[in-house]
């Protein structure tokens, strides 16, 4: 039985190394793919570059899903406390045999320079070599760490994706543009969006006024994270969400006056990278289910918005006058976060 290792940081893991993992699969009986991870290492190896420090449970988590139908492969990681300049190779040669625990046949890496090294560490082991020009998958993980994901978004593999998804969330009271806004930008960006799911749950039960009940808001605010987590897995570098957990509650307040602590609970939970608020500046359209169309009413229902998002230190953009300068304007900040 021929035994061999593939390791690495996989900060991030791209294309590059689903190719070699799979390669080095397919020439032995069995594959122990190696994450080695120090959080002072991999946090140096991000400084000054254009991507965040990756936790190692994320990684690993990667290289599961990678692997989950290879049945001759198998993903250990390993830790240490070392930085980048005082890295001891022989040390983790030493944990990376014990982990594995049987002879190693071949050790696989795409680095010609690890050649004497290798044979120092390993030297009943035999370097091979996988795509060391980068002749099938032309990209490497400092490429990506130094001139950003979403550059080479095309050598991101699709479970990877979700974690660098920008989360650009739409909110504001009624009739202010948010689902024809979220609709249009998820057009204009080539990705998904999330419609606002107390309108789909009151068009369910019939779309009358006043026929939402206490736990309805309980069902708008799950039904709308678990509508979230199936947008983000297809989306397309960014996803627009209209409302949130803030906004149903100051719903449940607004119609059935009541606070309910469980959506204070969701709401702790969320985690967007833009807030784009939209005043009711617009013509304000009766569809069947608004019914807050007087200009009082509106301006209140935006001021008891606003202070709710203040209380909970929500930081947004505010967007008005017409369509197409909210548009612009929303673009503009859009841009600047990608």
């Amino acid at each position: 039985m021929t035994v061999g290792f593939i390791g690495g940081k996989f900060l991030p893991l791209h294309l590059g190394h689903v190719y070699a993992i799979t390669y080095a699969s397919s020439m032995v009986d069995e594959l122990y793919v190696i994450l080695t991870h120090s959080e002072l290492r991999d946090s140096e190896l991000c400084l000054d570059t254009k991507m965040d420090y990756i936790p190692a449970n994320i990684r690993l988590r990667w290289l599961s899903q990678l692997t989950k139908d290879m049945t001759n492969v198998k993903v250990i990681a390993i830790e240490d406390d070392q930085g980048n300049d005082n890295y001891n190779w022989t040390e983790g040669a030493q944990l990376i045999k014990k982990e594995i625990g049987k002879p190693i046949d071949y050790v696989f890496s795409s680095e010609r320079e690890y050649n004497d090294i290798f044979r120092e560490l390993y030297p009943t082991s035999k370097h091979m070599l996988i795509d060391p020009l980068r002749m099938h998958v032309n990209i490497s993980a400092t490429a990506i760490r130094n001139e950003g994901v979403y550059k080479h978004w095309e050598f991101i593999p699709p479970f990877v994706r979700p974690y660098f998804v920008k989360k650009i969330v739409v909110v504001g009271t009624e009739s202010c543009g948010k689902s024809t806004l979220t609709r249009n930008f998820a057009k204009i960006y080539n990705t998904t969006y999330v419609s606002e799911y107390g309108r789909t749950l009151c068009e369910e039960l019939g779309g009358c006024d006043g026929i939402l009940v206490s736990e309805d808001y309980q069902k708008i605010a799950y039904g709308h994270k678990m509508e979230e987590f199936k947008a983000i897995e297809q989306a397309n570098k960014l996803v627009f969400i209209d409302t949130e957990a803030f906004v149903t509650q100051f719903y449940s307040n607004l119609y059935n006056d009541e606070h309910q602590p469980v959506l204070d609970e969701i709401a702790k939970l969320q985690d967007y990278d833009l807030w784009l608020f939209l005043e009711p500046d617009v013509k304000w359209v009766d569809d069947g289910l608004r019914v807050h169309g007087e200009d009082t009413a509106r301006d209140n229902n935006n001021r008891h918005l606003k202070a709710l998002l203040k209380k909970h230190n929500i930081e947004y953009h505010l967007l008005s006058g017409s369509y197409k300068n909210r548009l612009t304007g929303a673009m503009e900040l859009i841009e600047s976060l990608l």
